[in-house]
């Protein structure tokens, strides 16, 4: 048996009484004082996550751009230096490789930031998918950096006098190089949580030190350390994808909902004939929200039922849980189109018994205008 790995800040967790478990391959927190807490802090306050577990790839040469284009769904070809994008890694059978933000460093060069469960299978897809490119390289450097999450509508006001930039000028989905606490770090105006909120990305060394020093900024504003089960509900709430759970090697994006990131004026891309034909042809099932009729959690994997007493499950439930922020059971699933409609009742499986939930919009939350 391998030992999980450790992030730069796992003395910091421990000492702050984070409550460790095994989560792809990394020790990390799942929660400091209760998830509730902590969900509440970033929607109300703000809340520091430590997603050093997440892979970081660099796609280099004259060729960067052209290759970036062909692995991924989404167009790129608008991107300017300092921008992100979120976007799929396709397979040729147009299903998911991984979800993954792109980051435009130059016109040569390209940061991927990928799931940490998926990190090893993407580096080792684009390496030898690279292979066949001239002009290009790629670098899994994922164990130089560490990556610190400051979310919430005070993220900002908490972060800013510890950077050397002016965060008010960062628009969403766009990053700089700047310092932070004395070090360099590219500051992204990125996240998981539906909140606003800053993702830090910083060598392994000075982590610690930023950690400690937005704590001390944050904490008489409400800030708290955060762990994985409040990133669980936070971005459950907010409709973004997880992998594993709700889109994985077997879902398109077409059926994820995910169709927005599928550009197809682009020009070729790995998986498009595929997909081009599931649009044409229809879809057979797509993936949608679900809010509890009757008593009950739907957790994933639990299968889904048309009406009370089918034999066979017409689907699964892929995430679900208490809602923190709404105080309902909700969840997600793939179901028959035909069952998609807002309003249909169907049916899952809690353990024994099966329980009525409705098909509802999603997303479940969306942060207050400013």
């Amino acid at each position: 048996m391998t030992q999980p790995r450790r992030t730069a800040l796992y003395d910091e967790h421990v000492s702050a009484g984070g409550r460790m478990v095994e989560f792809a391959g990394f020790e990390l927190p799942v929660q400091y004082s209760s998830l509730v807490e902590e969900h509440t802090a970033v929607r109300t306050r703000a809340g520091l996550f430590d997603v050093s577990h997440m892979g970081e790839i660099f796609i280099t040469g004259p060729g960067a751009f052209d290759f970036v284009q062909l692995v991924s769904c989404n167009d790129h070809s608008r991107m300017t230096v300092g921008r992100a994008q979120y976007t799929g890694l396709m397979y040729p059978q147009g299903t998911f490789v991984d979800d993954t933000l792109v980051h435009k460093l130059a016109d040569d060069e390209y940061l991927l930031v990928v799931n940490a469960a998926n990190r090893e299978k993407d580096a080792t897809y684009l390496m030898e998918l690279a292979a066949d490119h001239d002009g290009v390289e790629v670098r899994d450097e994922s164990d130089n950096w560490s990556q610190l999450a400051i979310q919430g509508p005070l993220a900002q006001e908490i972060l800013q006098p510890l950077a050397s930039t002016d965060l008010s000028e960062l628009k969403y989905y766009r990053f700089v190089f700047a310092e932070v606490c004395g070090h360099r770090a590219m500051v992204a105006r990125t996240g998981y949580t539906g909140e606003d909120g800053f993702e830090v990305y910083i060598a392994n060394g000075a982590a610690p030190e930023v950690w400690r020093a937005i704590l001390a900024k944050g904490r008489p504003k409400g800030l708290l350390p955060a762990g994985l089960g409040a990133r669980d509900t936070l971005r459950f709430e907010a409709g973004m994808s997880l992998y594993g759970n709700d889109i994985d090697d077997t879902t398109t994006p077409l059926e994820a909902g995910l169709g927005w990131i599928v550009k197809f004026k682009k020009g070729d891309f790995i998986g498009r004939d595929i997909l081009e034909r599931q649009k044409e042809d229809g879809l057979d099932r797509k993936l949608v929200g679900f809010e509890m009729v009757d008593r009950g959690i739907a957790r994933h994997g639990y299968p889904v039922f048309l009406a009370e007493d089918d034999d066979e499950p017409a689907g699964h439930c892929t995430s679900g849980t208490q809602s923190p922020t709404l105080g309902k059971a909700l969840g997600l699933a793939y179901l028959p189109l035909e069952a998609t409609e807002e309003g249909t009742e169907f049916f899952v499986e809690i353990r024994t018994r099966r329980a009525a939930a409705k098909v509802v919009p999603t997303p479940f939350y969306s942060r207050p205008e400013k």
